[in-house]
């Protein structure tokens, strides 16, 4: 098979694609079981999140009058498109490492904040006031967690470019490597700020309680995406279960990559996704409320950016 059918393959199929798809669905079926749970209800069955796509690519894609169309009819794929190439980049230890042709840490980085632009651009594309709102808190809560998280991993990258005796490290696969050398991060004390700023990042980047504010159902009904309907608001459904499997991912690469190769080690990066989004995001939005857009946004520029800071600071006193 030629390079460039396995990169494609990659892409589409595994770790991108339908594999990422299939894992996200799970993990939020996963998320939304154990919430109820926690609530003291019986909640939906695991598989509720495929079977809402089944009913939504059923229904018709309504076109507001006063919307943009064509930004608001390509707006969800070019974010759903993003994610797909971003799970690709997420490597697995013992099982896949990205090719060098798909981009780095750096590149990782500003995918991750297009699924944020992208319902931007749909909140304002689609004329709803609402879209409005949920644009401008969107822009607000994204430019509170940019910094913090950047400088986590600014962070993890110096650690392993000095390590490997250059400067900065910005590939994954290298970085996933080190810690197979030398233990995971996630037992080096040095690297805790680091872990903390992104453990606060990824709540806010996948947009639930009690970051969910540019959405907030009771405040401003669904935001960017209260005008979406049918196979339209599918593909955001899609790019939402992609990205958390990015952003888990991710943080897995950075803190906990180290597993068995094969099979084995598949199915335990599955896991590690899960427990991950369990202990990170359902327990704590089913034990918070939300926050108001001017609380999320100090608490950012004060606990995550003084770790992230610290993170940075010791990393490069270490150096």
């Amino acid at each position: 098979m030629s390079d460039g059918l396995i990169l494609l393959f990659s892409v589409l199929v595994f770790p991108g694609g339908l594999f990422a798809l299939a894992l996200g669905l799970l993990i939020k079926g996963v998320d939304r079981r154990v919430a109820a749970r926690l609530q003291r209800r019986v909640g939906p069955p695991l598989l509720q999140p495929v079977f809402d796509l089944i009913k939504l690519s059923r229904k018709e894609t309504m076109i507001p009058a006063q919307s943009s169309a064509a930004i608001f009819r390509w707006a969800p794929l070019a974010g759903f498109s993003c994610m797909v190439l971003a799970a690709a980049m997420i490597p697995i230890n013992g099982v896949y490492r990205p090719s060098p042709e798909l981009g780095d840490l750096l590149t990782l980085f500003y995918l991750l904040a297009v699924p944020a632009v992208v319902l931007m651009l749909a909140g304002s594309a689609s004329g709803s006031p609402f879209g409005a709102i949920g644009f401008s808190r969107e822009m607000s809560i994204m430019l509170a967690y940019e910094g913090p998280v950047l400088l986590a991993l600014l962070s993890v990258a110096i650690r392993v470019g000095v390590g490997e005796g250059h400067l900065i490290s910005l590939s994954l696969t290298e970085i996933v490597q080190y810690q197979r050398v030398h233990g995971p991060f996630i037992l080096d004390p040095w690297m805790w700020p680091a872990m903390l700023t992104f453990l606060c990042f990824f709540p806010a980047n996948l947009g639930v309680l009690p970051f969910d504010i540019p959405e907030a159902e009771t405040e401003v009904l669904e935001g960017p995406l209260l005008e979406y309907s049918g196979p339209s608001l599918g593909l955001f459904k899609m790019m939402s279960a992609v990205k958390c499997v990015v952003v888990l991912g991710l943080g897995i690469t950075l803190f906990l990559p180290n597993g068995p190769d094969g099979v084995l080690g598949l199915l335990l990066f599955a896991v590690k996704c899960t427990v991950l989004a369990v202990l990170g995001v359902t327990v704590v939005r089913t034990g918070m409320g939300r926050m108001r857009i001017d609380q999320a946004f100090r608490f950012f520029l004060k606990w995550p950016l003084a770790l992230g800071i610290a993170s940075l600071a010791i990393m490069l006193a270490r150096s």
